[in-house]
């Protein structure tokens, strides 16, 4: 398990070569982080070192804080997680995760191939005591500020004892990173009643009511949105339908709005008045602020970026990371877990 230096600096490893604009967007956030963060921060950039020294040259980049390590291959969306994984040793992925693995980092955050992400992470750093299956977690807007809901994808089909886990794992990342007090854990299910559901969530909901765990009992879909509870827990085939259809929420707005306008100019100086407003309003729905998904249960940290992460989003990803890192959240998860 990982733990900060001596020093007291968190080394987050990026990789670099991962993402829809790799490598100049990774490169550009992990400027700003280290920038922003100082001494407190090592940035370690994983990928092709002769791109990634171009780019440091052309932003008159030689920071203290920020190095380089050189990986010669490159995991693309399309390749299969398994394969890969056998095929290239020298991914920029792995070749990060290697340096978590071994002490030389403490954290890593990838807006690549999420599959492949997953593998690697969970294959490389191995799992923590206590941990059936490693999930992945997402912030949803909702009335009052954000719904945490686990899992969005790292598993699609589930056992009871792995919502439980779930559970747990969310309550304390809700706890300690998002700061809410005894969050409210919810099993999403069909019905608030306690005998709605499949024969899994019936079994999930006897484990979740007999923990420790602030557990409020099933809640729907509206409940997420309407802030009735913190941690929405589900298997991933449904959290992560949940997700992909609440990404897609911020460009129908915007379409709507944009067609509004073009059917006359009075509209358009309404759409106009209210833009600033909308865009507030919106910005709750915009990745790039919410510094990536993380996979928790694995023995490190690995955070999950959008594939078309924005040096802004990379920043905040690195900043989440060195976060998770410095609050020692996974020694929380084995702790709980155990007791």
């Amino acid at each position: 398990m990982t733990e900060t230096g001596k020093d007291g600096k968190v080394r987050v490893a990026v990789d670099a070569m991962g993402g829809d604009f790799a490598p100049v967007s990774l490169v550009l956030g992990a400027i700003d982080a280290a920038k922003e963060r100082g001494e407190n921060l090592g940035v370690i950039l994983v990928g092709k070192e002769k791109e990634i020294n171009e780019l440091l040259f052309s932003e008159k980049c030689s920071l203290p804080n920020l190095t380089v390590v050189n990986a010669n291959e490159v995991i693309s969306m399309n390749d299969a997680p398994a394969e890969v994984y056998k095929s290239k040793p020298d991914s920029s992925l792995n070749v990060a995760l290697d340096l978590q693995k071994n002490g030389k980092a403490d954290a890593l955050i990838s807006a690549g191939n999420t599959g492949a992400v997953l593998l690697h992470s969970t294959l490389k750093l191995g799992r923590l005591k206590g941990v059936g299956r490693p999930t992945i977690g997402a912030l949803m807007p909702s009335k009052q500020g954000f719904t945490l809901i686990f899992d969005v994808g790292a598993t699609v089909d589930c056992r009871a004892n792995h919502l439980k886990e779930y559970g747990v794992m969310g309550s304390i990342y809700a706890s300690y990173i998002l700061n809410i007090k005894n969050p409210r854990v919810g099993l999403l299910s069909v019905g608030e009643e306690k005998s709605k559901g499949n024969e899994v969530t019936l079994e999930a909901y006897k484990l979740l009511e007999s923990s420790k765990l602030n557990f409020i009992g099933n809640v729907e879909g509206n409940d997420i949105l309407n802030s009735n509870v913190d941690v929405a827990v589900c298997d991933g085939f449904t959290g992560n339908i949940i997700i992909k259809f609440a990404e897609s929420v911020n460009d129908l707005l915007k379409t709507k709005m944009r067609r509004y306008a073009d059917k006359g100019l009075l509209r358009k100086i309404w759409i106009g008045i209210f833009a600033g407003t909308m865009k507030n309003i919106l910005g709750d729905f915009d990745y790039q602020w919410h510094g990536g998904v993380p996979l928790l249960g694995v023995n490190g940290v690995s955070i999950i970026g959008h594939g078309k992460s924005t040096p802004l989003a990379v920043k905040n990803m690195i900043k989440r990371a060195e976060e998770i890192v410095r609050k020692e959240v996974n020694k929380k998860i084995e702790a709980e877990l155990a007791g």
